[in-house]
C-alpha cells in the first residue's frame, strides 16, 4: 500500500493489490480488488533489443514485465510506463525522480540497477534487474516471520544499501517490505524510487514533503514538519526489523491520529522470541525524536547487527563494463529521451539533457594520452582521490559523495579531447574540488569547453 498526505489526511493509493494484517500474531495477504487476468505483453519486441516473455505484476505507474536480452541473452525486467494512459502531472515527477535516483545508485549489489531507458511516442521501457525472488514481503506473508539470523541478514543488506543512498545525498522515503525484492540467490534489492528524495530538493538542509506509507513513515513526517530524510529511513528501517521478526507491525494505522499517540508513547510490544540485543536496536531506531534516534551508520556498530556480517567489498568507482557514450549522444541527433519529450504528458528532457551537460566538463589538450592520464592520477593522488583504472582505459576518481570517470579521445593528430564526468557529487565537487582540479590541469589544457569559460594556452 502507497499512501500520499494532502493537507489533512492520508489518502490510499488505489492501485495497490494487497495489505498488511494487523493480527498480532501474522502476517497475511488480505485482498482490496478482485484480481484481473495478467494482460498480454503490449509487443513481444522491443526496439529490437528486449523479447518480452512474463507478465509479473502492475506498479504504481507502470506494467512489469520479464524479458530476454537479445544482445546477450540474459534475463531482466522491464517497466512498462504508458504515457497516453498512465502519466498524470502527479506521477511525472515520480518517474523521473525514479529514473534519476536509479541512475545515481547503480554501483551497490542491493540497490536494484537500471540498465537503459528505451522510448516510442506513446511509451516508456525503463530495463532495470530481474530479481527472481519476488517481494520480500510475499515471502513474510508465507513464512509469518523470519528466523532472528534470516531477518538479520536481510537487514544488514538494506542497512548496507541506505546508507549507499544517503551517502549520496538520497532518501528513500518508502521503506516497506513491498519495496524490497530477493534476487534469485535471495539477496536482498531496495527498489521503487519514486517518492525518494534528492540533494536538489533540500530547503535549508531539511526536506518538507509529506509522503510515504504511514505504518512506515516517521513521525516527524507524519507532524508536517521539516525532517532529515537519512533519520526518517532509520525509523523505516527500525519498523522494517520489527515486523521482519514480529511478523506483524508495531503501530496500529487504521487511525492514524491515534498511531501518532501510540508513537510518542513508545506504546508498543515486543513478543517473547525476540532477543534483547535485537529489541534494544529496534528501540533505537524506533525512537520518536529524531535528533536521539541512533543513524543508519553508527548502527555497524551495534554488536546484535555486526554477527555473522560479511565483510562489504570496497566500492567499485564504475563498472568493469563502463563505456563512455557521451560523444555517441552528441552525434546521434535523436534519442530516446528526444522521443520521450515528443509527446505531451512527460517531459525528461532535462532530466536527461541539461543534467548532462551540468555534471561533464571537457577541455583539449595538444599533450600526449600517457602525458594527460599521469597528470590526472597524479592530482587524484594528490587530493586525495581513490584511483581505479578500468578495462578500457578509463580512470575513476573518488572522495566522499564524489565519483568521477575521466577519459581521453584522440580527435586528430596532436588534438586530445578529454572529459571529465561526474556519476555522484557534482554539487559537492563544484563547491569543494572543482578549483583544486583547474589549477591542477593548466598545464596540459589547451582549452576548456562547455562550462561558459575559455582556457586558451600558448604552448
Amino acid at each position: 500500500m502507497c499512501v500520499y498526505i494532502n493537507k489533512h489526511t492520508f489518502t490510499p493509493n488505489t492501485h495497490s493489490h494487497f495489505s498488511l494484517s494487523l493480527s498480532p500474531n501474522k502476517m497475511e495477504r488480505r485482498p482490496q480488488s478482485p484480481p484481473s487476468p495478467p494482460p498480454s505483453p503490449p509487443s513481444r519486441i522491443i526496439l529490437g533489443k528486449y523479447q518480452l516473455t512474463k507478465f509479473l505484476g502492475r506498479g504504481n505507474f507502470a506494467k512489469v514485465y520479464q524479458a530476454r536480452s537479445l544482445i546477450d541473452g540474459s534475463t531482466v525486467a522491464v517497466k512498462v510506463i504508458d504515457k497516453s494512459k498512465t502519466v498524470d502531472a502527479a506521477m511525472e515527477p515520480r518517474i523521473v525522480r525514479e529514473i534519476d535516483a536509479m541512475r545515481r545508485l547503480q554501483n551497490h549489489p542491493n540497490i536494484l540497477k537500471i540498465h537503459e531507458v528505451l522510448a516510442t511516442k506513446t511509451k516508456i521501457y525503463l530495463i532495470v534487474d530481474f530479481a527472481g525472488g519476488g517481494e520480500l514481503f510475499l515471502k513474510l506473508s508465507r513464512r509469518g516471520r523470519f528466523p532472528e539470523a534470516l531477518a538479520r541478514r536481510y537487514f544488514q543488506q538494506l542497512v548496507s544499501a541506505l546508507c549507499f543512498c544517503h551517502r549520496n545525498g538520497i532518501a528513500h522515503r518508502d521503506l516497506k517490505p513491498q519495496n524490497l525484492l530477493l534476487d534469485a540467490e535471495g539477496n536482498l534489492k531496495v527498489s521503487d524510487f519514486g517518492l525518494s528524495a534528492l540533494p536538489e530538493q533540500l530547503k535549508n538542509g531539511l526536506l518538507h514533503t509529506a509522503c510515504g506509507t504511514p505504518a512506515y513513515t516517521a513521525p516527524e513526517i507524519l507532524g508536517r514538519i521539516g525532517y532529515d530524510g537519512s533519520k526518517a529511513d532509520a525509523w523505516s528501517c527500525g519498523v522494517i526489523l520489527y515486523v521482519l521478526l514480529a511478523g506483524h507491525l508495531p503501530f496500529d494505522d487504521s487511525n492514524i491520529p491515534a498511531m501518532c499517540k501510540r508513537i510518542t508513547r513508545r506504546d508498543y510490544q515486543f513478543p517473547e522470541w525476540i532477543s534483547k540485543p535485537a529489541r534494544y536496536l529496534i528501540y533505537q531506531l524506533l525512537d520518536p525524536n529524531p535528533k536521539t534516534r541512533i543513524r543508519l551508520e553508527n548502527v555497524f556498530g551495534n554488536n546484535w547487527f555486526k554477527k555473522s556480517l560479511r565483510e562489504e567489498p570496497e566500492e567499485k568507482l564504475f563498472d568493469d563494463n563502463y563505456s563512455f557514450d557521451g560523444y555517441k549522444k552528441l552525434e546521434l541527433g535523436m534519442n530516446a529521451f528526444d522521443i520521450i519529450s515528443m509527446s505531451s504528458g512527460l517531459n525528461l528532457s532535462g532530466l536527461f539533457e541539461t543534467t548532462t551537460l551540468k555534471s561533464e566538463k571537457r577541455f583539449t589538450s595538444s599533450e600526449e594520452v600517457g602525458v594527460v592520464e599521469e597528470k590526472v592520477k597524479e592530482i587524484g593522488v594528490r587530493l586525495g582521490f581513490r584511483v581505479e583504472i578500468g578495462k578500457n582505459g578509463a580512470i575513476g576518481l573518488g572522495k566522499g559523495k564524489v565519483t568521477m570517470v575521466v577519459e581521453v579521445f584522440k580527435i586528430v593528430d596532436d588534438l586530445l579531447l578529454v572529459a571529465l564526468k561526474l556519476e555522484n557529487g557534482g554539487l559537492e565537487f563544484e563547491d569543494v574540488h572543482w578549483n583544486d582540479w583547474k589549477i591542477g590541469l593548466q598545464d596540459v589544457v589547451l582549452s576548456w569547453h562547455n562550462n561558459h569559460e575559455s582556457n586558451n594556452l600558448s604552448m
